[in-house]
């Protein structure tokens, strides 16, 4: 049974993922983590001892947090996007991985995406989020537009739009053309419950990862 921690209980993802982990048969949620629920993570922790914490909370808080389970011995799931990877490198004492998206779906759509701009002149991503989406360019637009450009060295990273409205959830679109054509790919993910088949794989696998930082839901499918 895996013992798992939710920071950011109390956001839309972090309430998803605690039902999702409530409903798997092989995991135990131990801990609903943050501020708003007046639990602290520290606490949980010592408390609690999860085998995993998974990480939906926000930008400013997210390195803080992965430092402080990892140097509690406890493996980290990172949801979270809109901080510098850096800052997370080179920890020892547990794994922690790392996905600027959970969807199937859109792990294909940037698959798919770099295949095509090898082939296309020139592309421009569009994303599109709920209002209270804190980064923007999001981090799947961001690494969309790195898989593209190690696709297609030659070429530069292609321009992110980021659209802001309600009735939003998670959705993008790579828009490529060439003489007389043009080639759109986009993923949408209607509901939240999108992202959890990626979230409980990561949970599943984050502590037998080949090395303590991996970043991308590619790497475990």
């Amino acid at each position: 049974m895996i013992r798992v921690a939710v920071s950011g209980a109390g956001g839309r993802m972090g309430a998803t993922t605690c039902v999702a982990v409530q409903a798997a048969a092989d995991m135990e949620l131990v801990a609903r983590i943050d501020p708003e629920l007046g639990v602290e993570l520290e606490d949980a922790l010592r408390e609690h001892q999860p085998d995993v914490l998974v990480d939906f909370s926000v930008p400013t808080s997210a390195v803080g947090n992965v430092r402080a389970a990892v140097a509690a011995g406890v493996h980290v799931v990172v949801g979270t996007t809109g901080f510098n990877l850096n800052d997370v490198r080179g920890l020892q004492g547990a794994n922690v991985f790392i996905a600027p998206n959970f969807a199937i779906g859109a792990v294909l759509m940037m698959m798919f995406a770099a295949q095509a701009y090898e082939h296309m002149q020139a592309a421009e991503i569009v994303e599109l989020h709920h209002p209270a989406k804190l980064d923007a360019p999001s981090g799947t637009a961001a690494l969309t537009a790195q898989r593209m450009h190690e696709a297609a060295p030659n070429k530069a990273q292609p321009p992110i739009h980021s659209v802001r409205l309600p009735g939003l959830v998670a959705h993008q679109e790579v828009i490529l053309g060439d003489v007389g054509q043009t080639l759109t790919i986009r993923h949408d993910s209607i509901d939240r419950e999108s992202f959890m088949p990626g979230v409980l794989l990561a949970v599943r696998r984050v502590a037998t990862l080949p090395e303590p930082l991996v970043i991308g839901l590619e790497h475990l499918l």
